[in-house]
């Protein structure tokens, strides 16, 4: 029933005039309730129920308390662990909980300006708060109001005895004192942790590492994301379990994102925007010198497309040192070989001729060895590439010229407005697919991964950024063994491996004119080719597919939507 609502709600949108429907995607509010009735009602990619949801969480809990109960964690880890409770909300819960698991009173401090009744001692701030812990011990940062399950602080301190902070998944208990709403947090992601604040609640953290570290942070956000741009060494490590009950105080959460945007503007050079309407941090870095940018972009025939493409960077995008590089495989078409000759006059365009038959990989390593000399940045764009916001160039130099960064991708839409690429998860259909794809385009995503800047292990070549001498330093495009798929995959993951985070800039939109239905090319020949390029993926970067650190081991592999694993894939 939910379904067939749904489709006659779509169909009578589809009747709204386009003025009309453009005015109301500019709602947030209106997108997001559209977007998650969609998600209700499991149309379009796959999305479960929220029944279906609830039984495939509830399954999930079954199977963690039988790993956490094999683990026989010692009940002594606790006593090396101080708790450091942020606020005063709702402190009777935490409270509570702190005492089922068994931590001494004594070693429980509460970061609040307010007087309180209970035997735990007050802390004015959190730099006071960290005076007070013993230079040998642990604080495990939590809430007020948030809820530690028995098993948090022995899981936490168990499960990772070198790492210098350690933080763990959490979820909600609704009013039927059901658990709901699971956060399968990915491995330490930086950028993630910048836009929206991801880790907030749950974390263990040495006292040594913050003693030696004059922390300004007020939220446990905000601590963490110090802690990390001062120090970007420090090991991070995640515990894969849903160890704590979050609060439904919103204020915490906004407190957090307010925090990090300040410890982001005060530690580095970007200009950290706090987007209310959509909940996360946008980052603008510096880009002051704006060097110049090499567009590759490789065709045969295609005039429309090559036009809409070429026209949309030419007339919209607002960074203006770039240049472009068609490069012509094979045209044979007049209107296209006439149009390729017009472009080539053009003083920000050259044409490029490379015969031969199609490999994707050569091709484009043969525009980068073109590439004028001072050229700093490379671009892969497809030719069925349009550029929708203008800065959309700005906001991807500014990451790419980043020592620590390598890959940067876009998000892309279909012609349609669904997503078509917002990252690559490794271990999709057990090689690699695109996160959170045929999502609207107005849709936050699981924990606002959508619409949110963050690290992937992987981006897709139809728009990537990458410094040039990053191209060159790992051989560009493997043109032997990938010719046509996973080049990028494989491409990223060598730059990657240079010790380097390739990016999802979630800011850069563009349309990507793929066709939605076009499907596997089912042709013998091509097939072969498929299936032996999946293979080498598979074979070169199997400890990515069984575990990419991007995204949790808790969610499926089967579709690309952030769906809880079934019974089946555990």
């Amino acid at each position: 029933m939910k379904k067939l609502a749904m489709l006659t709600v779509k169909g009578a949108v589809g009747l709204v005039p386009k003025t009309v429907r453009n005015k109301l995607k500019a709602n947030h509010h209106l997108t997001e309730l559209y977007s998650r009735s969609l998600q209700r009602s499991g149309l379009f990619y796959g999305f479960p129920s929220k029944a279906k949801r609830m039984a495939l969480y509830g399954a999930y809990l079954k199977q963690q308390e039988a790993k956490l109960a094999s683990l026989a964690l010692s009940p002594l880890l606790i006593s090396d662990v101080y708790i450091v409770v942020i606020g005063h909300s709702n402190i009777a819960n935490t409270l509570k909980s702190l005492l089922q698991a068994g931590v001494n009173q004594s070693h429980v401090l509460i970061v609040t300006t307010q007087k309180i009744a209970e035997d735990a001692k007050a802390c004015s701030s959190l730099h006071d708060a960290i005076d007070q812990l013993p230079a040998n011990m642990r604080a495990f940062f939590i809430n007020s109001g948030d809820v530690l399950t028995r098993e948090a602080i022995q899981a936490c301190a168990g499960l990772s005895n070198t790492a210098d902070i350690v933080y763990c998944d959490t979820d909600k208990v609704n009013g039927k004192k059901q658990r709901v709403s699971p956060y399968f947090l990915p491995d330490w992601n930086p950028e993630l942790q910048l836009s929206t604040a991801y880790v907030s609640t749950g974390v263990l953290v040495t006292a040594q590492i913050l003693k030696r570290s004059a922390i300004d942070a007020n939220t446990i956000a905000g601590l963490i994301t110090e802690l990390w741009l001062k120090n970007t060494s420090i090991v991070i490590e995640h515990v894969a379990y849903t160890l704590v009950h979050r609060s439904l105080n919103k204020a915490v959460w906004r407190n957090g994102l307010e925090d990090v945007a300040q410890t982001v503007k005060v530690l580095t050079q970007a200009v950290p925007a706090f987007n209310e309407q959509q909940g996360v941090n946008h980052n603008q870095w510096p880009v002051e010198q704006e060097p110049l940018v090499s567009l590759i972009i490789p065709t045969k025939n295609g005039k429309d497309l090559v036009k809409a493409c070429i026209t949309s960077i030419l007339e919209k995008t607002v960074y203006q040192n770039y240049e472009i590089l068609l490069i012509d495989n094979g045209s044979d078409e007049s209107a296209s070989l006439q149009y390729f000759e017009e472009l080539d006059k053009h003083p920000k365009i050259r044409v490029l001729r490379y015969p031969g038959i199609f490999n994707y990989s050569a091709i484009n390593n043969f525009g980068v060895q073109h590439a004028s000399a001072n050229s700093e940045i490379i671009g892969l764009i497809n030719n069925d590439i349009e550029v929708i916001k203008p800065e959309w160039l700005t906001s991807m130099v500014g990451h790419a010229l980043r020592e620590d960064v390598g890959c940067v991708g876009a998000k892309l839409l279909y012609s349609d407005g669904r997503v078509q690429h917002a990252g690559v998860v490794l271990g999709y259909g057990g090689g690699a697919g695109h996160a959170h794809k045929y999502f609207p385009r107005y849709h936050p995503g699981y924990m606002k991964r959508l619409i949110a800047t963050q690290n992937y292990s992987a981006v897709t070549a139809a728009c990537l950024l990458v410094k040039k001498s990053l191209f060159d330093a790992v051989g560009g495009l493997n043109e032997t063994d990938l010719t046509v798929a996973f080049n990028d995959v494989d491409f990223c993951l060598r730059v990657k491996e240079t010790g380097v985070r390739n990016v999802y800039c979630a800011e850069a939109e563009l349309y990507h004119h793929e066709s939605v239905s076009r499907g596997l090319d089912h042709a013998p020949e091509k097939a072969a080719r498929f299936n032996k390029e999946l293979a080498y993926l598979k074979s070169k970067w199997s400890n990515y597919i069984e575990h990419d650190p991007a995204y949790s081991p808790n969610l499926t592999l089967k579709r690309e939507n952030f769906s809880v694993k079934t019974k089946e894939e555990v």
